[in-house]
């Protein structure tokens, strides 16, 4: 049996999914070691990525893209990150800022900006967080005040920016004086252009240099000061003040249906790597396959990818049919990062000793696994999501 086969597939879905694995055997998973040691940003990689169209796999044809579904999209994103997570994550702010465009977007946002999202000329970050908070978004600080030209002028940090140096175009919230009682009520999404690089970027618009991190290496993650930014009205997402919350979480909620999905693809590959190194290593005059304790352990972790490979395809195809599912994607995000982490870490006993070293694939993925329980909101956050969207059919 092969594990993660998505049934019910078009032609063009399975054309395009056999595309990208063939990509990801040949041109990721030989050159991700080497790339992810020395933090070194794959634009080889990302400039096939761009000739794939995997950059505009959403978007609609009449805007360049290639019009796909989330389905297709988080298929694809599975087998990217069972190459490399970090490549998946060239893709994944650029693929939400293009979602959000399309959706709440005036249609002079979509003209100026679909049509170079899709080809990858513009490159999309994605901007919620600060340095004191991260899912309490009714607190973000950062604000823009409204000049006299009917334009605006913002201040504030943002943390956490994914591609923060690489992107050209940066969906960012902050907090706007719109009178309303309700927090969430005072926040508008803004598009942000700016040239890529790091310094002041841009009047009073500063990426001062990429953050270190445990794993997720290869792919910049930064800051962003905004002091004294200036933007145009044109720049607020819909063209109306105040609907930031609601814009960003329905962006959040087909992110999390992507973390789901990388997810996933690094659980494969750690089950992949472990049964791979089961069957070549021997202890006791027999492969340690062959021994019930390990043959447990692969039974487990099967059964774990199965699952999340599961409920991630079911919360894409519950948005891509027009229903709620800011609870299956909870759940999908939920149970597919816990899952990642506990596969992974099985694929690293396997390997025993040779687990730590970092020769072997497995001790990469065991720093990059982590960074599923804490993008797109933490587990505990999911948990609340779900149980108050649960409740909602269920209160007495």
């Amino acid at each position: 049996m092969k594990l993660a086969h998505t049934h019910g597939l078009t032609d063009v879905q399975t054309e395009i999914l056999a595309t990208v694995r063939t990509f990801v055997d040949k041109e990721i998973i030989p050159t991700a070691q080497q790339l992810e040691h020395t933090d070194t940003y794959p634009q080889d990689i990302v400039d096939r990525m761009a000739e794939l169209g995997l950059f505009g796999l959403m978007i609609d044809e009449e805007y360049g893209g290639l019009g796909e579904s989330l389905l297709t999209y988080a298929l694809c994103v599975e087998e990217l990150a069972r190459g490399w997570m970090s490549v998946s994550g060239v893709i994944n702010t650029h693929f939400i800022v293009a979602y959000l465009i399309a959706r709440h977007g005036t249609p002079e946002q979509k003209q100026r900006f679909l049509p170079r999202l899709a080809t990858g000329e513009i490159r999309g970050a994605f901007s919620m967080s600060e340095p004191e908070l991260g899912s309490d978004v009714a607190a973000i600080r950062t604000k823009a005040t409204r000049n006299a030209d009917g334009g605006f002028t913002l201040d504030g940090r943002k943390m956490w920016l994914t591609n923060g140096s690489t992107a050209t175009l940066v969906a960012t919230l902050v907090r706007t004086d719109e009178g309303q009682p309700r927090a969430h009520d005072n926040l508008t999404a803004f598009l942000l252009e700016k040239p890529a690089g790091l310094g002041e970027v841009a009047p009073g618009l500063t990426i001062p240099g990429r953050l270190h991190k445990m794993g997720y290496k290869g792919i910049d993650t930064t800051e962003m000061l905004l002091d004294g930014h200036t933007v145009p009205a044109e720049a607020v997402l819909g063209g109306t003040t105040g609907h930031g919350f609601k814009q960003m979480m329905d962006g959040i909620e087909v992110g999390r249906v992507n973390v789901a999905a990388r997810a996933c693809g690094i659980a494969i590959r750690a089950f992949e790597l472990g049964a791979r190194y089961a069957q070549q290593r021997s202890t006791f005059g027999k492969p340690i396959v062959e021994h019930q304790a390990i043959e447990f352990a692969l039974a487990e972790m099967a059964t774990k990818v199965e699952a999340a490979h599961l409920m991630m395809v079911n919360a894409a195809r519950l948005k891509d049919s027009g229903l709620r599912n800011d609870v299956a994607a909870g759940m999908a995000k939920y149970l597919a990062s816990e899952f990642c982490n506990e596969v992974t870490q099985a694929g690293f006993r396997i390997h025993g000793g040779y687990g730590y070293s970092t020769e072997y694939e497995i001790e990469r993925l065991m720093r990059e696994a982590p960074f599923m329980l804490i993008g797109e909101g933490t587990s505990e956050i999911q948990k609340r999501i779900i149980a108050k969207g649960v409740l909602r059919d269920y209160r007495i």
